[in-house]
């Protein structure tokens, strides 16, 4: 009896210590895993409210709430939902939801979508304005456009449709948002680079839009955009009803979201082009001040504009990669004060919600990043702030599994009032304003108002004074520019001419530019001068042979400066006018050694790259590939110049020349590099007579690609058509076992689809991942390839990453490789394992293994079924070509 007793106390002790779960709690929550990944601010808290895509309710991708407090949204490809939320911290806190009809004279079948499809929802006006992206079809007849949704008799249900304005475009480049001016009298909306911009009654920014650009022009050799012009993505202001509409501002790349701050200014978040990593074009995802009439500077292929050219504005900071969706104001949040004067900023890749906290600056403002919130995975779609003053927020899109949440401050006391915090305006941003006043007609006071400001030393104030003198008759300008005796005036007026004037002005601009005292100026004015420069040139050609000889010999001997922006500036305008000597300084830079710290626009970012590479292994590859051998951007763009200059060369010249095409290839950079570096190549040797075009053909590198010419040759990639995989997959391809294998495709396999990188296979391979060599002997085909499909249903907790939480509300995400009592060493690249960032404990509040494999899904799905067994086989041989898989039946 004694004995059974110790051996029942023993069995609860143990229950007690190694069993967690067998214990109690009764004032603690249950464990959610949706809720457990969120990293969060302290005093926050979460609450899972529903998944949509779970109640077979689609993967939401945008919300609004209505005047009665309820909760609208809508499936990405599907219909509209509106339900009511619990409050928050109650007992059952899923939603009361309906699905959306709108009531018509004939009674519709529940499985008709009568309104959805949507990435912008509003209510306002009494309206619910719903922004559709959307190509009609049988499934959905309405096509992209602002709609608006009215109740006209009174009972709660929608019962009027009205298309506001049709667009053209569609898809995750297409139409957007739609949110409410703050004068209460409007409604902003915007769309990415996809789609057209519809006919405007007025446009802020002149409708004169060129490339505007010297640099020759290589379009993207994947295809990606190639027929997409300027204004790239924009933004409109439009009244309630949807019948006058003015084009805000442009330029961008793909924004999905824009939010105005208490002050009105309005701010966007902007896509970066992620096969351009580690070209000199690239541009991070970047948070804009949209200021009226403002231009961003995207254009096709390599076409982007600098953020430094003077006819486009700056960013107010640089994030880094990934792929921007929501963005909203913490204006009426009931959050601490710090929130308040925020912007949220969301990041669908990475899943990570910025908190840029922004500070006037002049008539603009500067801005500082803080990691708000963050999960793995986290594909962030929209969010809001509801009527209790916590922020909702959803995650889905592209038919990913969809949640909504509800984040909320948890100590009321210190969150204050959720009443706007009012800030006052600098005198720059009254100016500013002031000026956009003439930004959309001609007006007679505006020449005497504007001209003053354009040498102001303000960007802003300069950009807005310059666009409210092209609003107005040349005629009653020009004049002025040529009387002009302040550099950074005429410079502006010059630019400004450039855009409206015609040819006949060309020869006169030139020589108003020649009157600078080069040598004297700072280096933003001679930024500044030389566009102005390329603008006049690029928009009205050459001038006689005096004139480009006068504007050469002012030029030259400039070059280089031994500044990164102004010596590519001065190379391709000194390009297009054939300087002498030209060619044989920039060949110097290109062999001139780039620290690379100067030589990447991924260093210039809030956000460090690497910290991003294991978030999400599907979108960080590319970078984490990239940072292990990064370009020299600065010798990629003088490279790129030279493609293009036919006359001039020496063999010598040549030759130092096609070699550094050979040595570029060892690069590596997104998805693109090879092809934009292929054919730039291509186009130099064009220019060759043809009995030498074979040996620079070969010292320049062409035996080290594919076919193709936008890959290296060493890996035979798959040939497809592959398919999204999935668990239910497996038995029907093994069904039949896996016949005569070819052992060489197998491993051309393993390479392509980049287990290569991180996995040894018999010798070779990379050591980030575990050895597959003994794979075969030791896993089932089906284990094999459920773990392929599905890497997240076991991760092996010695491969697994970690996540630190620091101090500083951030984290970082990365293997530990190991520590002392001062630090934490952790490899974030599996392509550079042996790079280590060293981590002070003493900065350290918790880590955590992920519950994400290092492994991204989806590697196999660019293989047909085929090329998936052969891949199998050669797991399953360990790599060996002699195993028995491969013997003939």
């Amino acid at each position: 009896m004694k004995l059974k007793l110790i051996q029942l106390l023993q069995g609860a002790f143990i229950c007690l210590i190694l069993m967690p779960s067998c214990r109690e709690y009764p004032d603690k929550k249950a464990s959610n895993p949706k809720i457990d990944k969120l990293k969060l601010q302290a005093g926050f808290q979460a609450e899972h409210l529903i998944s949509p895509s779970e109640n077979e309710m689609g993967s939401w991708v945008s919300m609004t709430f209505d005047d009665k407090g309820r909760l609208i949204t809508s499936d990405q490809y599907g219909t509209l939902y509106r339900m009511e939320i619990p409050e928050i911290g109650a007992k059952d806190l899923k939603p009361t939801i309906e699905k959306l009809k709108i009531q018509t004279e004939t009674p519709v079948a529940d499985s008709v979508i009568q309104m959805g499809y949507a990435q912008g929802l509003l209510w306002a006006f009494n309206s619910l304005y719903v922004m559709v992206n959307h190509k009609g079809d049988e499934n959905f007849e309405k096509g992209s456009g602002l709609y608006r949704l009215e109740d006209t008799d009174g009972n709660d249900q929608f019962d009027k449709i009205t298309l506001l304005k049709a667009m053209k475009g569609g898809g995750e480049h297409g139409p957007h948002s739609v949110i409410p001016g703050p004068d209460g009298k409007s409604l902003y909306v915007i769309a990415g680079n996809h789609t057209d911009d519809p006919e405007m009654d007025i446009y802020r920014n002149p409708k004169i839009w060129e490339n505007d650009n010297l640099f020759p022009e290589y379009k993207d050799p994947r295809g990606h955009a190639n027929s997409r012009k300027a204004p790239g993505g924009w933004i409109a202001k439009t009244d309630p009803e949807g019948k006058h509409w003015e084009l805000f501002s442009s330029g961008f790349r793909n924004p999905f979201d824009i939010a105005f701050n208490e002050a009105g200014d309005l701010f966007t978040y902007d896509s970066d082009m992620e096969w351009d990593l580690g070209m000199p074009w690239y541009r991070p995802t970047r948070i804009c001040h949209v200021t009226s009439g403002s231009e961003f500077g995207w254009r096709t292929g390599n076409g982007k504009w600098s953020p430094s050219y003077p006819d486009n504005l700056p960013p107010v900071l640089n994030i880094g990669q990934g792929s921007p969706t929501g963005v909203l104001y913490g204006q009426n949040a009931a959050f601490p004060a710090k929130y308040k004067s925020t912007l949220f900023a969301f990041d669908w890749s990475f899943g990570i919600i910025y908190a840029i906290h922004l500070k006037p600056s002049g008539s603009t403002y500067s801005g500082e990043k803080e990691e708000f919130l963050s999960g793995l995975p986290l594909p962030l779609t929209d969010g809001v702030i509801g009527p209790d003053g916590a922020l909702y927020f959803m995650t889905g899109g592209r038919r990913l599994n969809s949640d909504l949440y509800r984040v909320y401050y948890d100590n009321p006391e210190n969150a204050g009032s959720s009443s706007p915090v009012v800030a006052s305006p600098t005198e720059e941003n009254k100016i500013r304003k002031q000026l956009e006043e003439f930004h959309t007609q001609p007006n007679s006071e505006a020449i005497e108002f504007a001209w003053p400001y354009l040498s102001h030393q303000d960007r802003f104030i300069q950009y807005a004074a310059r666009i409210a003198v092209e609003h107005q008759p040349v005629d009653q300008w020009k004049d002025l520019v040529y009387k002009e005796t302040d550099t950074d005036a005429f410079t502006q007026g010059v630019i400004a001419l450039a855009r409206q004037a015609d040819k006949s002005q060309r020869d006169l601009m030139l020589n108003k530019l020649l009157e600078a005292d080069y040598g004297s100026l700072s280096g933003i004015q001679k930024i500044n001068l030389i566009r102005a420069f390329e603008l006049t040139l690029s928009r009205f050609g050459l001038p006689s042979s005096a004139l480009k000889n006068k504007v050469i010999a002012y030029l030259n001997p400039g070059y280089p400066a031994h500044d990164h922006e102004t010596d590519r500036l001065l190379s391709k305008v000194l390009a297009y006018l054939e300087a002498p000597g030209m060619i044989e300084k920039t060949i110097t830079l290109l062999e001139t050694p780039v620290d690379k710290e100067d030589a990447s626009t991924m260093n210039n970012t809030a956000t460090d790259a690497s910290d991003l590479i294991q978030r999400n292994l599907q979108y960080g590859l590319d970078i984490a590939q990239t940072l292990s051998n990064i370009p020299p951007q600065q010798h990629t763009y003088y490279a790129l110049v030279l493609s293009k200059v036919e006359s001039g060369w020496t063999p010598e010249l040549r030759e130092r020349y096609f070699k550094w095409f050979y040595h570029a290839f060892n690069f590596e950079g997104g998805r693109s590099y090879i092809g934009f570096i292929n054919n730039a190549r291509k186009a130099a040797l064009a220019y060759l007579p043809e009995d030498q075009f074979e040996y620079y053909n070969t010292l320049s590198g062409d035996t080290l690609l594919s076919s193709s010419g936008n890959d290296l040759a060493n890996v035979a990639g798959p040939k497809g058509p592959g398919k999204r995989y999935k668990a239910e997959d497996i038995k029907p391809l093994l069904a039949d076992g896996l016949g005569q294998r070819n052992f060489v495709n197998g491993k051309n396999m393993f390479k392509s689809s980049i287990c290569s990188s991180c996995h040894m296979m018999n010798g070779e391979g990379g050591i980030s991942g575990p050895d597959l060599t003994q794979l075969g002997t030791r896993f089932s085909q089906e284990d094999m390839l459920i773990s392929i499909i599905e890497p997240n249903k076991v991760v092996s907790d010695q491969y697994a990453s970690s996540v630190i939480s620091l101090k500083d509300g951030s984290s970082i995400v990365g293997k530990i490789i190991s520590e002392d009592d001062q630090n934490f060493k952790i490899s974030q690249n599996p392509f550079a394992p042996d790079m280590l960032k060293e981590i002070p404990k003493n900065q350290v509040v918790d880590h955590k293994l992920s519950e994400v494999s290092a492994m991204p899904g989806g590697l196999i799905n660019r293989l047909n079924e085929e090329e998936v067994k052969d891949l199998l086989a050669y797991l399953i041989s360990g790599g060996n070509p002699d195993h028995g898989i491969y013997q003939a039946e």
